[in-house]
């Protein structure tokens, strides 16, 4: 499973985002998430997911307003599941901690971990840290067409309702790497599905034959 863990930078200078995050969350993403997010220690938030692109979706959106670090974190979470996330445990909790510490540091703000440690990981983040600094130099015009080919209409449509040229529409489309991040957020979701998989096919593996686990922690 993932588990999200977003701490508010430079909390003590600005006003609190966790009230207006953790409404907009819970309103706009109640399919995706297990249980209701909320606030942890102070400043944080954290979710627990089932899907892949929610994850991403929400780490991507998180990372925009460049108010919080997210740590993403793959792995098991016991059932049955807590009362809240709060309440609830497991792996996926641990790497996602692991995880938000390293974010803090990271240029990119974002990081991802797993528990066990999966190769595919390791992949993941270099290439999920390259596509948040590309958005991070996206202009509001890009935004703009961004925002708007994101409810689903064709970039013709956006580019009559900004009142620009489907020429310019393009143009704007280039400069902002709309395809770039298109064909990078569908790796990214291969790549955590995969991660997922192997996770979870381990864990299986380790719960059903306990001497697996033991072997593999003891060559970790």
């Amino acid at each position: 499973m993932f588990v999200i863990t977003a701490d508010q930078r430079n909390s003590r200078s600005s006003d609190d985002a966790v009230t207006a995050t953790l409404a907009s969350l819970n309103d706009a993403r109640t399919n995706d998430l297990v249980l209701p997010a909320e606030r942890t220690a102070g400043d944080e938030v954290q979710m627990l997911l089932t899907t892949t692109r929610a994850t991403l979706d929400i780490a991507l959106d998180l990372t925009r307003t460049e108010q919080w670090s997210v740590g993403i974190g793959l792995g098991a979470v016991p059932t049955p599941f807590g009362s809240s996330v709060r309440a609830t445990s497991g792996p996926a909790f641990i790497a996602a901690r692991e995880a938000i510490d390293r974010a803090k540091r990271s240029p990119a703000k974002c990081a991802v971990e797993s528990s066990p440690t999966s190769e595919f990981v390791g992949d993941i983040e270099p290439l999920l840290e390259l596509l948040v600094l590309l958005r991070n130099r996206r202009t509001e015009n890009g935004w703009e067409l961004y925002d708007l080919l994101r409810t689903g209409i064709t970039q013709a449509d956006a580019a009559d309702r900004l009142g620009i040229s489907p020429q310019s529409a393009s143009q704007r489309a280039l400069v902002a790497g709309l395809r770039t991040e298109e064909d990078a957020v569908r790796a990214l979701t291969n790549l955590l599905d995969r991660a997922h998989r192997e996770l979870s096919a381990d864990h299986g593996a380790s719960r059903d034959n306990p001497r697996l686990l033991s072997t593999k922690e003891g060559r970790s």
